[in-house]
């Protein structure tokens, strides 16, 4: 029997359509994408004049900026969705509202390596990628007309990839995301009458449930939401509580990599490697903002940032465009027992 379930972070409902149970070789497409040529690819060694000057690189002691030799470079998007250069302007238009497209778009490049993704690489390696992703975030913070800084990946050309090179993106924006907003005012409003995170009383909820977790450990668990919109949806949160990404430390990170390599692993043995979005949600930039200067003064007591996976499995038509109800037709709990029981090897 199909059920429709309530996603309380969202504030929307999910059909899972059990009727249309699909295993996870129902969603194994072959991909054929060109993998490119290392030789012309501008993320690989000896190209970097193919892209703009880098502005953050993990690179051994005494190299030249700009230069091979790097573990992990973050350069501008040649052909950014939003600009860095100009004044920030809010306008209305009659019933309309205009904001000048100022913000930052960076591509994190992961690794020199032009064949291996993101969950091949080494745990330690795999950190340094989130030390950019920390350090970018805490750079970009400082500039107060950006609201919002956005990480995501998109993994293969199917999910949105125009470079087969493993790589990462980075989108500040002078507004806070819609998706995001109704996260921070659920997050708030269960806070405002419960005086507990929602998203800390979730994870009580599933640990103590345990058939939609994939892993844990002692810091971090990795599971498939009991409203998934999307077959093998999967987040990553933090045990702890934290609103803030920017705030691990180093140790925290290389714990962190460690479960998002499991993660990724997961996936890829189970659905062959999908195209995916990955997608990082973290508190706001902390300016004040004008004539609310209190609007998230309990952030750090009822925001908990957290680490979403979506594979591009299925495609969205009329009926979740006309009712904003998404139908999965793989239960969480069906998704998460087969990335449980994946066999992934040692990750190292």
């Amino acid at each position: 029997m199909p059920e429709l379930r309530y996603d309380p972070i969202r504030s929307r409902w999910v059909v899972i359509a059990t009727e249309r149970a699909r295993r996870p070789h129902e969603y194994v497409q072959k991909h054929e994408e060109p993998k490119g040529d290392p030789s012309t690819c501008p993320f690989c060694y000896g190209n970097e004049s193919k892209t703009p000057p880098e502005v953050f690189v993990i690179a051994p002691e005494g190299r030249k900026p700009n230069t091979s030799g790097w573990e992990v470079r973050v350069v501008p998007n040649k052909y950014p969705a939003l600009r860095i250069e100009g004044e920030l302007k809010r306008e209305g238009l009659g019933l309309f509202d205009i904001v000048s497209g100022i913000g930052a778009h960076e591509v994190i490049i992961e690794s020199p390596h032009h064949h291996l993704s993101l969950g091949d690489l080494p745990v330690e390696h795999i950190k340094k990628v989130l030390i950019a992703y920390r350090e970018r975030i805490k750079d970009l913070r400082k500039d107060v007309r950006f609201r919002y800084i956005l990480v995501f990946k998109n993994h293969r050309a199917e999910a949105g990839a125009s470079l087969p090179h493993s790589h990462s993106q980075l989108i500040a924006t002078p507004i806070i995301p819609p998706v995001v907003v109704q996260e921070l005012n659920v997050a708030r409003e269960h806070y405002s009458r419960k005086e507990r995170c929602i998203f800390c009383d979730l994870i009580k909820q599933e640990l103590l449930l345990k058939d939609r977790i994939v892993y844990e450990d002692e810091d971090y668990v990795e599971w498939a939401p009991f409203a998934s919109a999307f077959p093998f949806e999967t987040w990553i949160l933090p045990k702890k509580h934290l609103h803030d990404f920017a705030l691990l430390n180093d140790n925290d990170l290389l714990k962190l990599a460690y479960v998002l390599k499991d993660m990724l692993q997961r996936i890829k043995t189970v659905l062959d490697d999908p195209p995916y979005n990955m997608i990082l949600h973290t508190a706001p930039s902390p300016h004040p903002r004008p004539g609310r200067e209190y609007y998230w003064s309990t952030i750090h007591l009822d925001y908990h940032w957290h680490i979403e996976l979506v594979p591009r499995l299925t495609r969205i038509a009329g009926f979740e465009w006309g009712s904003g109800l998404y139908i999965n037709p793989t239960p969480p709990e069906e998704a998460a027992k087969f990335l449980r029981e994946a066999e992934i090897g040692p990750i190292d």
